[in-house]
């Protein structure tokens, strides 16, 4: 079937209000149903009023063009525009979605990198008002998208972690070389204010358990520090402890299946008797990061952050377990020795070998089962109550953290003495942590004697 030719004509009317001519434009198509005009013959008005893309293209090749941090600002709430320009690496995270909540609510523009589906992060967009939070798309091995995301950015958050190891990234290639990436581009794009994320126990040879050479994550936490202040000097790390809150991984983790024993057997490093725990919770995490963000001088210094007090691990599991409602007499809970028990070994080795499941199953690997019983030991640095900070208590932060994995939830209890009793949760005094350490000193000592090589 040939194809039909059809002419139609459009009048064109100048200011006058006469029409000075006719204009027939042909279309040959199949469905063709509108006119088509060449780029002379198209229509223009007499005042040769440039559209606004037009303007800013002639600004910015005049180099007039201004930047986005110079715009007319508002009062600083989500309507208006403070002036900060940030990019959240690591957003779809725990910590990350804190972080673009607090600068989506002072009004700063977000810009979110991600890698995959941008359906995981299109949430993050409602931490702002229309406009203000940006996505773009980027690998942390391809420089070009990475410095595509921080090009009008001032302020960059690196809150990149990972939990585990995969074929395509493995600790190293997040924690140092991709920290280091981050870091050299932020300060090749003109980056005011660099934020870096670690762990208060990394180290360079950090203290073992049973693994002959300790954490690899947190031996690369450490590194990845070094490369980001060689790369960037004036960057502001913060050190934190093992943090809770919603999808965290501490609570969440010693909740998952994948991390108990028999049963409902709880596994612990000498049964918790030798472990001490200092957990925080993440907004008091979220406001110390926004803190050193709005205080100038947390430039080029290290932080350490964790909570207040600090507990037994046996203790503080037990006090969950009572907040949760799962005691022994209904829900069989127990602590048991980890050195006699290898049920958590063999789990999480064979959830290191599986292509999936580990995000669901919170890193129940071998190198989580290590570091999860180290005692948090700061070193004395800068903490965040000098960013003005006051963390809240394990006692009145926690409990609403623990409802979600509470048992019989849907149980109503008519009276209270039918709930099952929450013993005190009491924090470990400093003697009582000196003869902890003085005896564990004791026994690394008495095997080192006998030829039994201790760290």
């Amino acid at each position: 079937m040939s194809s039909c030719q059809i002419f139609v004509r459009v009048p064109v009317f100048v200011k006058n209000g006469g029409a000075k001519h006719l204009l027939a434009a042909t279309q040959c198509s199949n469905s063709a149903n509108t006119a088509c005009y060449s780029s002379d013959a198209r229509p223009k008005s007499e005042g040769g009023r440039l559209p606004k893309l037009g303007q800013a293209a002639d600004a910015a090749a005049s180099g007039k063009m201004p930047t986005l941090t110079s715009i007319k600002r508002g009062s600083g709430y989500r309507s208006s525009f403070s002036g900060l320009v940030a990019t959240v690496f690591g957003a779809s995270g725990a910590i990350g979605r804190g972080v673009c909540s607090r600068l989506g609510k002072s009004g700063a523009q977000i810009v979110v990198p991600y890698r995959g589906d941008h359906y995981n992060v299109r949430r993050i967009r409602v931490c702002g008002d229309l406009g203000q939070v940006l996505f773009s798309p980027f690998d942390l091995r391809d420089e070009e998208s990475i410095r595509k995301a921080m090009t009008h950015s001032n302020v960059v958050f690196n809150l990149i972690g990972r939990e585990f190891e995969s074929r395509n990234f493995t600790f190293d290639d997040v924690h140092v070389a991709g920290a280091r990436r981050l870091a050299k581009i932020a300060r090749q794009s003109g980056v005011k204010r660099f934020i870096h994320i670690s762990h208060v126990n990394a180290a360079e040879n950090p203290r073992r358990l049973f693994l002959p050479k300790g954490s690899a994550w947190l031996r690369t936490k450490w590194l990845g520090e070094q490369a980001v202040l060689e790369e960037f000097p004036d960057a502001t790390v913060i050190r934190s402890v093992d943090v809770y809150g919603r999808n965290d991984h501490f609570l969440e983790y010693y909740n998952n299946r994948a991390r108990f024993g028999w049963g409902r057997d709880m596994p612990l490093w000498r049964k918790g008797d030798a472990t001490i725990k200092q957990p925080l919770h993440m907004p008091d995490l979220v406001s110390g990061i926004m803190a050193a963000v709005n205080d100038p001088n947390s430039a080029g210094k290290v932080y350490e952050a964790y909570g207040p007090d600090r507990f037994l691990l046996s203790d503080l599991m037990d006090w969950m377990h009572d907040v949760m409602d799962k005691d022994y007499e209904d829900w069989h809970y127990t602590r048991s020795d980890l050195r006699l028990f290898f049920i958590p070994f063999i789990k999480g080795y064979a959830l290191e070998k599986m292509p999936f499941g580990q995000k669901w199953l919170r890193a129940a690997t071998i190198d989580k089962l290590e570091r999860s019983q180290l005692t948090d030991e700061p070193v004395g640095l800068l903490t965040l109550k000098d960013l003005g900070i006051t963390p809240g208590t394990v006692q009145e932060r926690m409990p609403y953290e623990l409802e979600a994995f509470r048992a019989f939830k849907y149980h109503v209890y008519w009276h209270f003495a039918q709930r099952p009793p929450i013993h005190p949760l009491v924090p470990i005094s400093r003697l009582e942590e000196k003869q902890l350490l003085d005896g564990e000193s004791f026994t690394k000592n008495l095997l080192n004697s006998i030829g039994l090589h201790v760290k």
